[in-house]
């Protein structure tokens, strides 16, 4: 409904939930898709150089300026501006920008010439920025300019139906990537991942895949067992202790692990090597089979 409109549009939402593909989605369907989408992080610069890399400036502007610089709104002209971390723009500058937004003007530093640039703004923040105009922190009237058309980005967990459809994406693109073939997740493991609460969102899944494709020996992707407690560490004992009784309600992968091969092996008569074994159904090497079964305490009934 918007990608295809001039409106400005603000993503908000949590970190990793995949802000910054959405707006390459929005400038790819918009009339402005054939001119250049810029990205600028405000917060990887430092405070004292986000109007320069914004603006431009001339050559003699400040101690450093060599040659004269062309900013971020003169090389997206005819294209989209992507703000990324908008709260991070100091309050000092936030009123040229303002300015720019509104009437599409602006002038380099140390020069008093006009300029004049056509750009769609897309911005994003993982801030709540109400509570920073309340902290006084950033502009009120700013923050309405940028908000014509508000997109919230749910976190992961609260669109669980895009786990299982984003896993075998990132399967495809980490296989090429590292020339594996790793094809199947076994439904033990998807239903862990699609239970667990994912704090760092999309992002985190994508490292998680990664990581276990690059640790899995055949065709099925085999995860560490402590993969999805990692988001515990760190934490003091009540916040980890609160992080485990979400995941309370459900078997924990390690125990989803050991009753997933305790079934292959029930069903290949607990034959760990010879034809049929149970880690070559699971995909893994004999002896990481026995490692497994040893560290899960997985024994053969009446043994």
């Amino acid at each position: 409904m918007v990608a295809d409109l001039e409106a400005t549009v603000l993503l908000t939402g949590e970190t990793g939930t995949g802000k910054e593909i959405l707006a390459r989605a929005l400038h790819a369907s918009s009339k402005r898709s054939d001119r250049p989408l810029i990205k600028v992080n405000c917060a990887a610069l430092p405070s004292t150089l986000i109007e320069s890399e914004l603006f431009g400036h001339e050559k003699g502007a400040f101690s450093g300026a060599t040659s004269q610089r062309v900013g971020r709104f003169e090389l997206a002209d005819g294209g989209t501006l992507f703000l990324d971390e908008i709260s991070e723009i100091p309050l000092e500058l936030q009123a040229k920008l303002l300015q720019v937004l509104q009437d599409g003007e602006f002038e380099r530093l140390g020069s008093s010439k006009t300029l004049k640039t056509d750009v769609r703004i897309i911005a994003a923040t993982n801030r709540d920025l109400q509570r920073a105009i309340a902290e006084g922190r950033f502009r009120n009237d700013l923050f309405y300019r940028l908000a014509v058309f508000p997109i919230e980005v749910p976190p992961l967990r609260e669109r669980r139906s895009d786990i299982r459809p984003l896993c075998a994406y990132f399967l495809g693109r980490h296989n090429v990537k590292h020339g594996k073939s790793v094809e199947e997740i076994p439904e033990a493991t998807m239903a862990a991942l699609e239970s667990y609460d994912w704090p760092g969102n999309v992002r985190e899944l994508e490292n998680l895949i990664e990581r276990g494709l690059i640790l899995s020996p055949g065709k099925t992707l085999r995860l560490d067992a402590a993969a999805l407690d990692q988001g515990t560490a760190g934490l003091s004992s009540t916040d980890s202790g609160k992080t485990r009784s979400r995941l309370a309600g459900i078997a924990t992968l390690a125990e989803m692990e050991r009753d997933h091969i305790a079934a292959i092996l029930e069903e290949c008569g607990w034959k760990v090597k010879g034809r049929g074994n149970a880690a070559e159904r699971l995909g893994m090497h004999e002896a990481t089979l026995r490692s497994r079964m040893k560290k899960l305490e997985i024994q053969r009934p009446g043994h």
